[in-house]
């Protein structure tokens, strides 16, 4: 069965939340396809102790606040799940799921999305998939030789299966030290990092982060000198559980490794530490496998775009991936104002474009 729709948006979490909203307040027919079962995102697979960067009150999508949790100034991942959930709801947003988008191809008029569970034919497509989906683990020599367990961001779930063992976290990031703060207590611990830990000062979180990356873009996108954004200020917020690790002189990080071993790992210098398990928290990169038929992949695997438009295929727009698709498009706050621009774009081009054709949808 083929359906026809003004846009397609494919993913379901914040981004492609975000899109919905602004596109009904554009007056657009829409569908969000989400490959999830439930409701949340990404955010239903985090980690049990992750907390969010800013307060209930600045990590909200458009047209509904957070609910904050008493004494909880960070939220965990649970409540962002059902803040989704319930924001989902309470927009009455046309989400389907499970539904797997496997490829959108160029139709002339059209762009064709095809599904798990049939085809549609849409005027405009958002993608809105995220990078959760696509963790990246770096070539150390070594890797496919070391005996104990390996996992990613993606697979830690918390401390306990790791209770007294000779633990690896490799990763400077907010995420290395979360999860580092998070296993210094009952394990064996090496924090291992490319360069030195940079904290940002501790009354900054997400709310700064946000404006940063805002002033960052406007200066570009005004000829002005870069002003270097969120990585002028640090890589880790020093949220309540890496500030107290790291008080207790518990995240003491080490060099990054040149090798793994079967037993262990390898520095420069020759040091060798023995592990159980490594935990890399090494990032993600964009799922763009279901655009792959447009061709529009370039360098890193990212698709050129102008704001969130991509540049070879304007009835594309990309959302939430990241700075290249608009500032702090990754998180819950920063989202909802491309969501706004990339929602208004489409509706002017799909004015445009039923001017051009008189009696067309």
């Amino acid at each position: 069965m083929t359906r026809h729709v003004d846009v397609v948006v494919v993913g379901g979490g914040q981004a492609g939340l975000a899109a919905g909203y602004h596109l009904r307040r554009q007056g657009l027919d829409f569908v969000v396809l989400d490959a999830q079962a439930t409701p949340g995102g990404a955010w239903q697979h985090a980690w049990d102790s992750l907390r969010l960067f800013s307060p209930a009150a600045f990590s909200s999508l458009p047209g509904r606040l957070m609910p904050v949790r008493p004494g909880e100034e960070y939220p965990d991942a649970g409540h962002v799940v059902t803040y989704l959930g319930d924001y989902e709801t309470r927009y009455g947003l046309p989400v389907l799921r499970p539904v797997r988008v496997l490829g959108v191809h160029d139709e002339g008029r059209l762009l064709r999305v095809e599904t798990d569970s049939g085809t549609w034919h849409a005027r405009a497509v958002i993608s809105a998939t995220g990078t959760w989906w696509r963790p990246f683990l770096p070539a150390v020599p070594g890797r496919a030789d070391f005996g104990g367990r390996q996992l990613h961001t993606v697979s830690y779930r918390g401390p306990g299966e790791f209770a007294g063992g000779r633990v690896i976290v490799v990763g400077g990031g907010n995420s290395g030290a979360q999860i580092a703060a998070d296993l210094a207590y009952d394990t064996e611990l090496t924090w291992v990092t490319r360069r030195p830990p940079r904290y940002l000062a501790d009354d900054i979180d997400g709310r700064a982060l946000f404006d940063a990356a805002t002033a960052r873009r406007r200066a570009l996108d005004e000829g002005r000198a870069d002003t270097g954004g969120v990585a002028s200020l640090g890589d880790i917020v020093a949220v309540p559980p890496v500030r107290e690790a790291r008080d207790a002189g518990l995240l003491k990080a080490s060099p990054m490794v040149v090798r793994l071993e079967r037993d262990g790992v390898v520095w420069a210098d020759g040091t060798r530490a023995p592990a159980d398990a490594v935990v890399w928290c090494t990032g993600f990169r964009p799922a763009l496998s279901h655009l792959s038929p447009l061709g529009l992949r370039g360098p890193r695997g990212r698709i050129a775009t102008r704001g969130t438009r991509a540049v070879g295929e304007p009835r594309l727009h990309l959302l939430g991936y990241g700075d290249w698709t608009g500032p702090a498009s990754a998180t819950l706050i920063g989202v909802g104002r491309t969501a706004r621009d990339a929602a208004r774009e489409i509706a002017g081009l799909l004015g445009r474009d039923s001017r051009r054709r008189p009696g067309s949808g």
